[in-house]
């Protein structure tokens, strides 16, 4: 008798980890490597959606230099970003009117790449944030994304996830910059 509870209880586990296993892929979660902030990444807004598939099938993670995919033009997003923090007002001769740290690169098993960068408003005014990121393969550039951020408020930091390309398309790095404000 005793070996049929246990298989009970058994199936009753494996069917509780099955159940817990299929919503966790319903709504995919993403730890950022850099500050362990876990992101449950929502649907990107992108404005050229047919811009989005690369020329052909191409993971080339062991030689990216064979690779030749390149999404053509600059898809622009309009993310949601999450407030993260307050920082001082600093802003000045020696101080830029906003900072962007260094994004995080990691890919969404299955869907897409995924960078988080966060940008820091050091004024005591409300900005308006337009960042270009590109993901690249070997020194080559395979997506160039433009990201406009919702308003950051006087010493907000703003977490921002931007998706890049196609999981299937190899990526090795993303570089963003800040083109406005200036």
């Amino acid at each position: 008798m005793i070996p049929a509870i246990r298989l009970a209880v058994l199936a009753a586990i494996v069917a509780a980890i099955g159940i817990e296993g299929a919503a966790a892929q319903t709504m995919p979660q993403v730890r950022d490597s850099r500050t362990g902030k876990v992101w449950t990444p929502e649907a990107v807004t992108v404005e050229n959606p047919g811009q989005r598939s690369p020329s052909s099938y191409a993971n080339r993670a062991f030689d990216p230099n064979a690779q030749n995919v390149q999404v053509r033009g600059v898809v622009v997003q309009h993310p949601r970003a999450q407030l993260t923090g307050t920082v001082p007002i600093t802003a000045g001769p020696t101080v830029p009117v906003v900072t962007l740290d260094a994004p995080s690169l990691q890919v969404m098993p299955a869907q897409y790449w995924l960078s988080i960068l966060y940008l820091t408003n050091n004024s005591a005014n409300t900005v308006n944030a337009v960042v270009g990121c590109h993901f690249n393969n070997g020194g080559r550039t395979v997506e160039d994304v433009r990201v406009v951020l919702p308003p950051a408020g006087p010493g907000e930091r703003l977490g921002v996830p931007v998706r890049g390309p196609r999981y299937d398309v190899f990526v090795d790095s993303v570089g963003c910059n800040v083109i406005s404000p200036s």
